[in-house]
Parts: C-alpha cells; sequence; structure tokens
C-alpha cells in the first residue's frame, strides 16, 4: 500500500468525517448508492478523497478505497461505478463476493456539505442531494450518539470507560454531583441522546426519571429488576406521572437479562442502547 492511500485517521464517526472532508477544496466524494449481496457497510456510506489521494472514511479493507481514490481523481463530471460482482472491472473483486455501486463525486457541492453539517451540529437530522446519475437521490445523516449516565459505584465507571473507547459523547454525573431530589438542570435531551440511570439507592434517581422524561431522549433505562422497577413505577405515579409517559422507561436494561458483574452489566447496556441508534441511523 501506498502512502497515498492511507486512510486518514479522525475521532468522529465515519459518516460524519467523510462529509466534513468533503467541504475541503480539491476532495472528492464517494457514495455506495446500491448493494448487490452482502457487504459490511450500509446503503449511503461514504469516503472522501483528499487531493493527494488519502482517504478519510471507511468503506472496505482498504482494497476498495484504494480502486476509489484513484478512479475519482481521473475524472471531472459525478459517475455511477459498479464494483465487485457485475462490474466490468475483472481485476478488481470486492473480499465478500458482493458488487457495489458507487456515486463518483469529483467536485462535491461544498455549500450543501457545509450546510447539512451545519445541521448535524445542531442535532438535528440533516440531507445531502445527490448528482442525477446516482439511482438514490439523497443521502441522509444524523447527530452522533449522546450519551447520558447518572448514578453510583464501578457501573456508572465501567459505562463510562466503555463508551469512551468507542468515541462515544458522554456526560456522566455522580451522587457526589447532583442533589437528592432535585432534576439535573442539564439542558434537555434530544432525540439522539440516551440517558441511563444506575442507582442502588433509588430515591435518587426519581427527580431525574421525571426530568428525562420531559425531553425527547430515544432511550431512558433504569438499573434494577422486577421488583426494583415495580416501585419505582408506584413512586413516579405517586409524583404524578401518567402511565403513557413511564411507558417511554425501560427497566431492567440490556442486551443480557441477568448480569453478574457490573461491567458486565455496563457491557449489556451499551450494546443495547448502540443497537437502538444503529435503527436510527438506518431510518435515517
Amino acid at each position: 500500500m501506498t502512502a497515498l492511500h492511507t486512510p486518514v485517521q479522525t475521532t468522529t464517526d465515519d459518516d460524519h468525517a467523510a462529509l466534513r472532508a468533503a467541504c475541503q477544496d480539491g476532495a472528492s466524494l464517494c457514495t455506495i448508492v446500491g448493494i448487490h449481496g452482502s457487504f459490511s457497510r450500509r446503503l449511503g456510506a461514504q469516503l472522501a478523497v483528499l487531493p493527494d489521494g488519502r482517504t478519510i472514511g471507511s468503506l472496505s479493507d482498504g482494497c476498495l478505497e484504494r480502486q476509489l481514490s484513484d478512479t475519482v481523481r481521473s475524472i471531472d463530471q459525478p459517475e455511477l461505478h459498479r464494483f465487485g460482482a457485475g462490474s466490468t472491472k475483472i481485476d478488481f473483486r470486492l473480499p465478500c463476493g458482493g458488487g457495489l455501486d458507487i456515486l463518483l463525486d469529483p467536485a462535491p457541492d461544498k455549500g450543501a456539505c457545509e450546510k447539512a453539517l451545519a445541521t448535524i451540529a445542531e442535532r438535528r437530522p440533516s440531507r445531502l442531494e445527490l448528482p442525477s446519475v446516482s439511482p438514490m437521490r439523497s443521502r441522509s445523516y444524523v447527530p452522533q450518539l449522546h450519551l447520558r449516565a447518572f448514578g453510583e459505584g464501578p457501573e456508572l465507571s465501567w459505562l463510562e470507560a466503555l463508551a469512551d473507547s468507542m468515541k462515544i459523547r458522554t456526560t456522566c454525573l455522580s451522587k457526589s454531583e447532583l442533589t437528592l431530589g432535585l432534576p439535573s438542570r442539564l439542558p434537555s435531551a434530544d432525540a439522539f441522546t440516551a440517558i441511563v440511570f444506575l442507582f442502588h439507592d433509588h430515591e435518587w434517581e426519581l427527580a431525574l426519571i421525571e426530568e428525562a422524561l420531559r425531553g425527547e431522549a430515544f432511550y431512558i433505562g433504569a438499573q434494577g429488576g422486577d421488583e426494583a422497577s415495580q416501585n419505582r413505577t408506584l413512586d413516579l405515579l405517586a409524583r404524578g406521572l401518567a402511565e403513557h409517559e413511564l411507558a417511554r422507561l425501560r427497566s431492567p436494561i440490556g442486551a443480557l437479562r441477568s448480569c453478574r458483574t457490573p461491567r458486565a452489566l455496563a457491557l449489556s447496556v451499551l450494546t443495547e442502547i448502540v443497537g437502538e441508534y444503529e435503527h436510527l441511523v438506518d431510518a435515517g
């Protein structure tokens, strides 16, 4: 592999990183607009190619990126290319055996890319219109996942550590940073935020849950077994919350229903949250 095709490492999601790079002078943008057979990326996945051939984003294991970098820099108008199965490029095959239709845009609309990024930064979904040669008319984006976690002990510490390792934007508040009986006074959660409560002393979470239910968080979950969940529901009903409001609160939480260690619980909860967020991304 030559240095020109070495991917630029980023600390943001690939979806947003490629779009951001496409705003640079001389950058190109490649978009998957058709998938035939199996493939490891979703429809709409993008890769930006810088003028020197380096790539930002991720579409494959490197071989496709090299091919795209060479091809998109050799054209001057948007073109639709088939790679893999069904392609006329018999010297290039995808490891999965499938085929991809990829829109190669050597000069994407920088203003449109910047506008889409600005909308995402405001924590709102955005859309980028694609050139007319593409069978997919536009590419949608959603804001990055934001995780808010409240609680105590090793469960909170493990959740924060695991989220940080995945570069998920996280706000964690422990009991020492909260006041019993009062909300957190954080800004209202948007529709791409997940909120988790990891308390052993459940009276700490009641005001915080009320606060969470007033926002738009796509996921609100609280630690505890069936008995704790039932008692929590009764306490919240007594505080005036309606049953339809409480229907948004999950408990027990996690992809695994029985976790015996704080680390396992944190991994289980994060798995469930990321899975729910991926559905939002797919829905666009």
